[in-house]
């Protein structure tokens, strides 16, 4: 017998899922690949995100100046727009 013939034949009994030759079934798959319901690693892995390791302490200290230069430059570009006066009447003109 044809292997569409057996599938053909277990349709109906296996409801609106279409049979699998093998057997393999991918809801029961999904089913069973969620999350487990106890972790033997759990408790092992646990300080990687906590304390020191947390997601906040392995990133603050990336850029350890940024914060600084970034005050210093905005201090900079203030000071030059509101006291360092541009000569504006030789604008465009060539000096010889």
């Amino acid at each position: 017998m044809y292997p569409t013939r057996i599938l053909r034949s277990a349709l109906p009994q296996l409801g609106d899922e279409k049979p699998n030759i093998t057997g393999f079934s991918m809801k029961k798959f999904l089913a069973n690949t969620k999350k487990p319901r106890y972790d033997p690693w759990e408790r092992n892995e646990a300080w990687r995100y906590t304390g020191r390791f947390s997601r906040f302490n392995r990133y603050r200290n990336t850029l350890p100046g940024f914060g600084t230069a970034v005050v210093a430059f905005t201090a900079y570009c203030v000071y030059e727009q509101l006291f360092m006066k541009k000569d504006e009447h030789h604008h465009g003109e060539e000096h010889h």
